[in-house]
């Protein structure tokens, strides 16, 4: 291997061949991808949901299990779009904007509202094999806004 690198240097003095030069190319990262909002929005769906509950513990049985949906779509999402979530992703600090249960689950519910219509806008502008799941996602999340009235 040294002596076919040697033989190759040998005739161009000004192609540099070292091994980190083949690897250390700077390239740009891919494109974001389409569905990266609707990953997000899963995850401070999520986020409000579990924060809701922190608010008013009554309301756990009835929101945990709207919280674990939406934190199972956002791993889907994520599968689909073929990287892991960003670090520190906004869903972490995620808060209701008030603690009276009334006052909680009205903007739980147009929460939901708006993510079923960016789920279903998404599902109409994805590709065959994406929209299934978003078909699926966006089901869903018209359901949560049934469960929370």
């Amino acid at each position: 291997m040294l002596r076919a690198g040697a033989l190759l240097t040998a005739g161009s003095a000004t192609l540099p061949l070292t091994g980190c030069d083949l690897f250390d190319r700077n390239e740009p990262p891919p494109p974001p991808d389409p569905l990266e909002p609707l990953a997000a929005e899963s995850r401070e769906l999520a986020a409000r949901h579990r924060a809701a509950v922190a608010a008013d513990p009554t309301l756990a049985d009835r929101l945990t299990p709207i919280a674990d949906a939406h934190a199972a779509h956002a791993e889907e999402i994520q599968r689909l779009i073929g990287r892991p979530a960003p670090a520190g992703s906004p869903a972490a600090g995620a808060t209701p904007p008030g603690t009276e249960r009334d006052g909680l689950l009205a903007e739980l519910r147009a929460a939901e509202q708006r993510g079923r219509e960016s789920a279903a806008k998404a599902c109409g502008a994805a590709p065959a094999e994406r929209a299934a799941v978003l078909g699926s996602i966006a089901a869903a999340r018209a359901t949560h806004v049934e469960v929370l009235r």
